[in-house]
């Protein structure tokens, strides 16, 4: 099924007991879509490739900029004024030319999320606002597609798996990210990255971790983040696990839910 050239490539995936050609043959026929290509989407990009994940999806509308350039290590400076979903394609070319990379130069939106999701096998959401992280999830539920959802804070970020339209060995519905956090916060508490700021290595930390959590999530080995957070403090380098459960008053699945559809979405 490999080529001589790939075996080689990916050599050290294949020893690897709980990996093997299975689980690289896994990664090859896998179709990911990865919502942002900024700070934690290039390192998922990256690491997502150099694994060998067969067809790799990337929404971003935005073009790099100078002060993109602190974190987003997938773009570089002759890049500068390029679509993110140019250069991170040019990049991944270079860096795996067994990876197809499918560009969506467009914003999510309600009217697009779902036909945007549907074609793939799972979504690693990177994007940096709670508008989309929330459409993202409520998406994912509808469109039954695992989420893989990180976030950042100046020196903080946060990681886990959501399967919302699965349920448990218990027949307990999994949790829902709205179990987790019911609503986003009013707009304009939580500062954006421009005005907060962010350490760029901790993206680097926290989309490494989210594309390890996709590469578990296809190849099946480990305990998932399902019903766990992650939660990283970068200030005291200290990690700790937070778990959560369905919430039967959830609004997406819960036992009264009031969001059918994402026409909530504006």
């Amino acid at each position: 099924m490999f080529s001589a050239e790939e075996l080689e490539r990916y050599a050290r995936h294949i020893v690897l007991p709980d990996v093997g050609g299975p689980g690289q043959a896994a990664l090859s026929r896998a179709r990911v879509l990865v919502v942002g290509a900024g700070g934690l989407g290039a390192p998922v990009l990256l690491y997502l490739a150099a694994a060998g994940v067969g067809t790799i999806g990337v929404v971003d509308d935005d073009v790099v900029s100078l002060s993109n350039l602190q974190r987003q290590v997938i773009h570089a400076t002759p890049d500068i004024g390029t679509p993110k979903v140019d250069s991170a394609a040019a990049v991944i070319h270079r860096l795996n030319p067994h990876v197809v990379v499918e560009q969506h130069r467009v914003r999510l939106t309600a009217r697009n999320a779902l036909a945007l999701i549907e074609p793939y096998d799972l979504v690693a959401d990177g994007s940096d606002n709670f508008a989309t992280r929330y459409l993202v999830a409520d998406a994912c539920y509808f469109a039954r597609r695992p989420l893989v959802t990180a976030a950042l804070g100046p020196f903080d970020g946060t990681l886990t798996t959501i399967r919302a339209h699965e349920r448990g060995p218990d027949g307990k519905p999994y949790p829902t990210y709205r179990c987790l956090f019911p609503e986003p916060p009013p707009p304009g508490t939580v500062p954006a990255c421009a005005e907060a700021g962010i350490l760029g290595a901790l993206a680097g930390v926290i989309g490494s971790l989210a594309a390890l959590e996709v590469i578990r999530e296809i190849v099946g080995f480990g305990e998932g983040l399902v019903g766990r957070l992650i939660m990283v403090d970068a200030r005291a380098m200290r990690f700790e696990t937070l778990r959560y459960e369905w919430d039967p008053a959830n609004p997406l699945s819960g036992e009264h839910a009031t969001i059918r559809d994402l026409s909530t979405h504006t």
